[in-house]
């Protein structure tokens, strides 16, 4: 069945305003603030009101658009002056019914015109509920009277109407049209329900009286031509159609209370109430007006529910007449002498300040945009308000001070509590430390825990012993990678050998270790040390406790210095007159409790050190003191004793703590030069890999080219022969340039047979240094490495600087020839080819720029091979210097890349 149509008012249209310039100028002009800090705070209000514009009218997300904006004009309105003197700005509003448009400087026509449209929008999202579900009954009743309140609301705050859909008049008969509908609604959830008759039928009159008080204003309003036709009609009809309702539940109440002759008579009132209503719906018009707001069947509607009642009643008169007639036989009073239904009312205007009861307002209109700025006015009455807490504070202060004085002096002249502990005997448990021990208990406890420090240097020690293991093995490999190739190409190996000029390399490895031994017996010491004192260590650590003091007291004035009731000053500005006094009393209010419990420890104080003062004299008359007095001075004797024990062991702390503090200073001192030798060690290496494999490569040209020499030799002597048996004379031609320059084959590719050494790239973070020449001044030896009390004195032995580039050759040594940089990775002919010593008959290269190590010079060349005999022939296949080919044997293991021993697998 299709619901009952509902009234429901049309909104206020509005012209676009700019909130952004207006604000800003007068943030420059009056606060003396930078207006751009508050750019998003405008603009978000600006954004705001264009959001509010476009509000839908049947939802609930419309209600909150626009609730949020008067949120934000509330806020607004207690820092800014929004009329024609200060924040110039028009709002233009066009009437809700006449459409005309208004125009004010006010702010307040404004925020008039905001709750108008949300009681509009409330009414029409009450109107497009569906009834027939419970939840939508709920809705369509909670917005009903919310709509009423904020009409309400206009009613009582904005006396001067600019328009006519805000003045009085029109305000209360919209009021009247809500409240009817909303106890309508709740009337219709009441039948759904099968209530009683006897309150459905006060329900019914309450809403009908309802509709006949708004008759009267409908009336006015239409004459007027600001209400539509159309309203007059539906509000009349409804009332008709109400009080019949309230008539016909009446009657059937009175029926079974055997008041069967007032019955008959309430139902012929109904049926001429409900024949009057069916009435007026059959002539409601077919097509309304679209400012009407009512939907385009409202008519068809009416006269369906109408009709409907109607039949209900006379079916209802025929059935209690027959019956009155036939059986009961009583008297059917007139209708003018029918008592009046009572009313009931179930529908009252909610309060704006309800409208979100339940929910979070601070969500819905979000938080205050300007809540940096703080008026003048506000910011005066906070400072009056600060002194009105300094001076409670003062007051309890006071009050605290003098009760803590005189505590203080009661207890000195008991000469308390030193003589209670004496009295019961009791310093043998409870023996209360001096400041000296709290002292030395803070300090142990304020400090690293001495194992972790122990731990850290351990591992400090692990990792430097770590590199200059690391340091030797690299100088170990190199020298028996440099002896294996002497041993292999013996004099024509021409490179130096690396037990010179690792010589201060090595000491510098040895001196070291046997710096970081005797360190290792330093740390010995300490941790002997602190063995021995671990248990007291611990014990006074965990002695180091903080108690708490006055906490009552410190509370309150914490609170009071973070009590501000700034925003509250804000948010009352307009509210009351002279509101400063009234106010402070009521937030000062707020501390009365934490006074009442300070007052009240006073009090209690007071009486226990009266108390106390009786029942200390009463025991000092007992004859026990004199000999409790013996036990006590044996007791501080023994106190004595444990406090010396304490402070011996705070000074063997600080001891142990500044010798853990130089060993840490030690190794990291140690672990930096450590590192240093490290990278000499690591360029030494590279530059002997670089120069190991330039000259291998250089061996390699020489036998290749001495094989062509000794060929050459034998084709000459074979072509002399041939020429002395032959029998015909020699040709005469002219000698062939060609012959004079015999091509030589030409060495073979030894790219792939250079050793491999693991690759250090070290390009672009330091030079790359060489070994020192073993005439080098070796670094002064360590006697001591450290102990805890010379710590940072003596300076640790240091490796040669990384900034160092070379180590020079041993003198009457044949130097080898000149290393490649560090930074080459392969050794190639064709970019840098090298002389071939030895091979008179080999083109000669202009030797091209490469990289010579300072400390090394060029060896001379090494003398070539005999010369080829007679039976002797050349072999230009493979090579069989140890080296292997491209295609590797299939028994041959595969190399590891960082094996420094790759290409000399078959020579080993």
């Amino acid at each position: 069945m299709a619901q009952i149509p509902m009234i429901s008012v049309p909104l206020k249209a509005t012209n676009e305003i700019d909130w952004i310039h207006p604000l800003k100028h007068y943030i420059q002009h009056t606060y003396g603030d930078d207006p751009e800090r508050y750019a998003e705070e405008c603009a978000t209000l600006n954004r705001l009101r264009q959001d509010m514009r476009g509000a839908g009218k049947d939802s609930t997300a419309g209600r909150d658009l626009l609730y949020r904006y008067y949120g934000q004009l509330e806020l607004l309105d207690l820092r800014f002056p929004v009329d024609e003197q200060h924040i110039k700005i028009s709002f233009t509003w066009f009437d809700a019914f006449t459409h005309k448009p208004t125009s004010q400087y006010s702010l307040a026509f404004e925020k008039a015109s905001i709750i108008f449209n949300i009681s509009a929008v409330l009414s029409c999202h009450a109107a497009n509920q569906p009834r027939s579900e419970e939840s939508g009954l709920k809705t369509a009743y909670h917005s009903f009277q919310a709509s009423a309140g904020m009409f309400s609301y206009i009613n009582e705050n904005f006396l001067h109407a600019p328009s006519v859909d805000l003045s009085r008049d029109t305000v209360k008969t919209l009021i009247a049209i809500t409240l009817a509908q909303a106890q309508e609604v709740f009337l219709e959830k009441q039948i759904a329900d099968q209530k009683k008759v006897g309150l459905l039928a006060k329900l019914a009159s309450q809403a009908g009286t309802l509709y006949s008080q708004s008759i009267e204003g409908v009336q006015e309003n239409v004459t007027k031509a600001i209400f539509e036709k159309v309203w007059l009609l539906m509000v009349q009809i409804k009332a008709n159609l109400l009080n019949s309702m309230a008539h016909y539940y009446q009657a059937l109440a009175d029926d079974d209370a055997n008041a069967h002759g007032v019955a008959v008579g309430r139902l012929q009132a109904a049926e001429t109430l409900a024949k009057e209503a069916t009435k007026g719906a059959s002539s409601f018009p077919g097509f309304v007006p679209p400012s009407s707001n009512l939907q385009a069947d409202c008519g068809s509607l009416l006269v369906e529910h109408t009709k409907r009642h109607l039949s209900a009643v006379q079916e209802k008169l025929k059935e209690l007449a027959k019956d009155n007639d036939y059986i009961y036989h009583q008297n059917v009073p007139p209708e003018a002498s029918l008592a009046p239904v009572a009313k009931l009312p179930a529908a009252k205007p909610i309060p704006v300040s309800e409208l979100y009861a339940g929910q979070d307002i601070q969500r819905i209109t979000g938080p205050d945009l300007f809540s940096k700025i703080v008026p003048i006015a506000v910011t005066e009455s906070a400072s009056l308000y600060d002194e009105e807490k300094a001076k409670l504070i003062r007051a309890e202060t006071e009050r605290v001070d003098l009760a803590n004085s005189e505590m203080a002096a009661s207890l000195d002249y008991l000469r308390l509590p030193g003589a209670l502990q004496v009295l019961k005997g009791g310093f043998d448990h409870d023996i209360l430390p001096d400041e000296d021990f709290r002292t030395w208990c803070d300090d142990v406890a304020g400090h690293e825990n001495p194992r972790l420090i122990f731990e850290t240097l351990r591992s400090e020690r692990d990792s430097t012993i770590s590199i200059l293991d690391k340091c030797s093995q690299q100088l170990d490999m190199e020298e028996g990678v440099c002896e294996k190739m002497r041993s292999k190409y013996d004099s024509e190996w021409t490179q130096q050998p690396s037990g010179r000029l690792t010589t201060t390399l090595r000491s510098d490895v040895r001196n070291y270790r046997e710096a970081l031994n005797e360190a290792s017996k330093s740390d010995s010491q300490l941790a002997s040390k602190l063995g021995q004192n671990q248990d007291v260590f611990d014990e006074m650590r965990s002695a180091a406790q903080h108690g708490e003091v006055d906490a009552l007291f410190q509370r309150v004035v914490s609170k009071v210095h973070n009590d501000d009731i700034s925003q509250i000053l804000i948010l009352n500005k307009k509210s009351i007159a002279n509101y400063e006094n009234q106010l402070f009393q009521q937030e000062l209010e707020k501390f009365r409790p934490h006074q009442t419990r300070l007052l009240q420890a006073n009090h209690k104080q007071s009486a226990l050190m009266k108390e106390l003062s009786m029942t200390f004299n009463n025991l000092l008359q007992d004859k026990r003191v004199r000999s409790e007095q013996s036990k006590y001075e044996a007791i501080q004797r023994q106190r004595t004793s444990v406090v010396g024990k304490y402070k011996r062991a705070y000074q063997e702390f600080l001891d142990l703590e500044a010798g853990l503090q130089s060993a840490k200073r030690w190794y990291a001192e140690m672990k930096e030069t450590v590192e240093s030798l490290e990278k000499n060690v690591e360029s030494f290496v590279n530059n002997r890999r670089s120069e190991g494999a330039q000259l291998l490569n250089q061996i390699e040209q020489e036998r290749a080219a001495n094989k062509s020499a000794q060929a050459s030799l034998e084709q000459e002597r074979l072509r002399g022969l041939m020429e002395r048996m032959s029998m015909e004379p020699p040709p005469s031609s002219p000698p062939n340039p060609a012959d004079s320059k015999r091509p030589t084959p030409s060495p073979l590719n030894f790219n792939n047979n250079v050793p491999r050494y693991p690759q250090t790239n070290f390009a672009g973070q330091y030079q790359v240094p060489t070994s020192p020449p073993p005439s080098q001044t070796q670094m002064p030896q360590y006697q001591s490495p450290y102990n805890p009390s010379t710590y940072g004195r003596t300076p640790g032995p240091t490796s040669p600087p990384p900034t160092q580039t070379s180590f020079g050759s041993a003198a009457g040594m044949r130097p080898g020839p000149t290393s490649p940089p560090p930074t080459q990775t392969s050794f190639g002919q064709s970019s840098r080819p090298y002389s071939t010593y030895g091979n008179p008959l080999a083109p000669t290269a202009t030797p091209s720029q490469s990289y010579v190590p300072p400390g090394f010079v060029p060896p001379p060349p090494p003398p070539g091979p005999p010369p080829l005999g007679p039976q002797q022939t050349v072999h230009y296949g493979a090579s069989n210097y140890g080296y292997p080919a491209q295609q590797p044997p299939p028994q041959q293991q595969p190399q590891s890349q960082a094996d420094p021993w790759a290409g000399l697998n078959a020579w080993k």
